[in-house]
This record gives C-alpha cells, structure tokens and sequence, in this order.
C-alpha cells in the first residue's frame, strides 16, 4: 500500500507526521539535496500544481521511501528516489 499523505481520520491521518514529511520535502529544496526534488517542484508548478499539491505529492515519494528503509532495512537509493520523482505526474 502507497503512503497517504493528504486524508482524514478514517485513514489514520497523522497532522503531526505530514508536517514532518512536508519539512522534509522543503529542507531538500533548501539544501538543493537531492536536486532532483527542487526539479521536480518547479515541473510540478509549470504543470499546473500549487506549491502545496506538488509539495504533497513529493511526500509521498519521501514516505514510501522512509518506508522501505525502515521495513526492509536497506539504504536510501538517490537512483530510484531520483526515478520515482521524475514519474509523478
């Protein structure tokens, strides 16, 4: 199952977790690290996105990502991070 980041209760809807996420998401556009994260906010924003939708659906590649670490205990991958971001839509 692919993270939620938006949502609401009935989901387990964490507002504390998506702000953390979203923090996340916005201190690798600061630290331009990765840059595919920036490239893939300005993308998002030519594409018709607001700030905030092409930040949350940047979060949920962070979460799913976050995820896999944690469960599967492998590394962070820039190489498929980099692939997913570049796959959003």
């Amino acid at each position: 199952m692919k993270a939620r980041i938006t949502g609401d209760e009935e989901y387990g809807y964490n507002p504390r977790l998506r702000k953390l996420i979203i923090e996340v998401v916005e201190n690798q556009m600061r630290d331009n690290n990765p840059p595919i994260t920036d490239i893939t906010f300005n993308r998002l924003l030519s594409e018709g996105y607001t700030k905030q939708q092409a930040k949350e659906k940047i979060a949920v590649i962070v979460t799913n990502h976050i995820y896999d670490t944690m469960k599967y205990k492998i590394p962070f991958n820039e190489e498929r991070y980099t692939k997913d971001l570049s796959e959003i839509k």
